[in-house]
């Protein structure tokens, strides 16, 4: 058997019912717990790949809530990195405790509501960045931004976008921001409306440090869940030095990981 891929999963939810769950939009997640994701990753060197850290991403049903996110954390392990919601009136001294718990970056949940809104985007990631070095994440049509918003995101001093932006109708914009440094991840295939091996391809063509890919588990509300052969997918329009850097190299960088001893070691989910 060749050498697995190694990878981070820049894109994944813990749902843990032991920890507050909000309604949103009258929907509540399934538990999917830190040994459910463990499990779900065992298939993944069946299409060559095997998850070696990743980044826990709070959800619009878990709202400003922390504590799931710091036992996951804790139950992952040192390649795991946290993407918390918080409002903009958060102290210094919280951001402080959750980047010593492992947190890593900001997100602003537009498409679903839950976080801070666009009015605070400026000043709080800059915050947050200035404090900590944290990056900011956004889950948002990209159809919905306009130049000015464009502009806003990709002044930031770290950016990126989830889910390939979302739409066919926002590549455009979204590869004018990529060429600007703001980051995409490639994830959620089950809820994007367009062919994401064109998206991933001209992604990388316009920034090969611009890409990261994610499993999105558990895929909550999406059309159909992350499939396997979703990243046997991008390995496929990819060369191996391309896939290297979209699998590990972009998302260890961005999320500031140090590099793992192996794809099986003992920081590995599986």
């Amino acid at each position: 058997m060749s050498e697995l891929q190694r990878a981070f999963d820049a894109h994944l939810h813990i749902i843990d019912p032991g920890h507050p769950l909000i309604e949103n939009n009258g929907f509540l997640p399934e538990p999917f717990t830190v040994a459910d994701y463990r499990a779900r990753l065992r298939s993944l060197p069946e299409v060559g790949v095997e998850i070696a850290g990743g980044a826990v991403v709070s959800g619009s049903f878990q709202g400003f809530d922390q504590g799931y996110l710091i036992a996951a954390l804790d139950e992952l392990g040192p390649n795991y990195v946290g993407v918390t919601q918080l409002p903009d009136g958060a102290t210094d001294d919280e951001i402080r405790e959750l980047d010593e718990a492992g947190v890593t970056a900001l997100r602003f949940n537009i498409a679903r509501g839950g976080s801070s809104t666009l009015d605070a985007l400026d000043g709080f990631a800059r915050r947050v960045h200035d404090l900590a070095g944290w990056h900011t994440e956004l889950y948002i049509d990209a159809r919905t931004i306009d130049d000015e918003l464009a502009d806003r995101i990709a002044a930031l001093p770290a950016a990126s976008i989830d889910h390939l932006g979302m739409h066919e109708d926002g590549l455009p914009i979204l590869l004018r921001m990529v060429e600007r440094g703001v980051k995409v991840k490639a994830t959620g295939f089950g809820r994007v409306e367009f062919d994401p091996a064109e998206a991933v391809r001209r992604i990388v063509d316009t920034d090969p440090t611009a890409l990261m890919v994610g499993t999105d588990l558990p895929s909550t509300r999406a059309r159909r869940p992350f499939a396997d052969a979703d990243f046997a997918l991008i390995r496929q329009v990819l060369t191996p030095a391309e896939a290297n850097a979209v699998f590990w190299t972009n998302a260890a960088k961005f999320y500031r990981i140090e590099p793992a001893t192996s794809a099986g070691g003992a920081d590995s989910a599986t």
